[in-house]
């Protein structure tokens, strides 16, 4: 196991002490759609919950559950840890709008703090191993809804100099290059998070010399990182 590695391991496992005072409650909602069984179940130890019923109710919609944020809460630990390792089978972009339906900068300290430190040890984990259990992009997209930010990512991203983190960058452009994707990119099972002018100009500007992909160097891009200039050169002016 990597350093990176064994500081998200350290992360996760710090992740569930913090939340280990989570007390279980009786769980209400819509008993359609789980059944007695289903709300028993999640009313008891964590541990004993089945993955298919933590699948389940990690994508579920909000208003199927009488108190959402407290049940998505509690469930929290195994739902991210499940989701970092790949073994959730739920959208990772869904994860990240449940998350912040929950509210979860408003959660007490030390359990935001607890999972903000995941979100900041999966990235360098994920900057310095190729492939990973999640790839690149939907990891991206996870801790940038979930936080509400990209920049401070692709921060690290650029300052992260390794074979690792050029091969992801690589991996990366070829999946939002399909078609253009890059220049009407949202990240969120909402697409609540619109990227596209952030990555673009990152890509074209500050990890260029990385990038060993002639289509970043296309007019196109080019026109839709800077629409002002191109503009004054079509008429002539400038």
């Amino acid at each position: 196991m990597s350093r990176h590695e064994q500081q998200l391991a350290t992360a996760l496992d710090a992740l569930d002490r913090a939340f280990a005072s989570e007390e279980p409650f009786p769980v209400s909602g819509c008993t359609y759609c789980y059944g007695d069984e289903g709300l028993a179940e999640l009313s008891g130890p964590l541990d004993l919950i089945t993955d298919d019923l933590l699948c389940a109710v990690a994508a579920e919609v909000p208003s199927h559950w009488d108190d959402f944020p407290r049940l998505y809460r509690r469930l929290a630990p195994r739902i991210v840890r499940s989701a970092v390792t790949g073994r959730l089978h739920v959208d990772e972009n869904l994860i990240a709008s449940r998350l912040v339906a929950a509210e979860w900068t408003t959660w007490d300290a030390p359990l935001a703090g607890a999972l903000h430190d995941v979100w900041a040890a999966w990235w360098h984990a994920t900057l310095h191993s190729r492939p990973g259990p999640v790839s690149v992009r939907d990891t991206l997209s996870l801790i940038t809804v979930a936080t509400g930010a990209l920049r401070p990512w692709l921060d690290i991203w650029t300052a992260t100099r390794t074979d690792a983190a050029d091969a992801q960058l690589a991996d990366f452009i070829d999946d939002v290059l399909v078609e253009y994707e890059i220049t009407e990119l949202h990240m969120g099972f909402y697409d609540e998070y619109d990227a596209s002018a952030e990555l673009l100009s990152w890509l074209l500007t500050e990890v260029r010399d990385r990038a060993d992909d002639a289509r970043l160097d296309e007019p196109y891009l080019v026109s839709h990182h800077r629409p002002g200039i191109d503009a004054r050169r079509e008429i002539g002016e400038g």
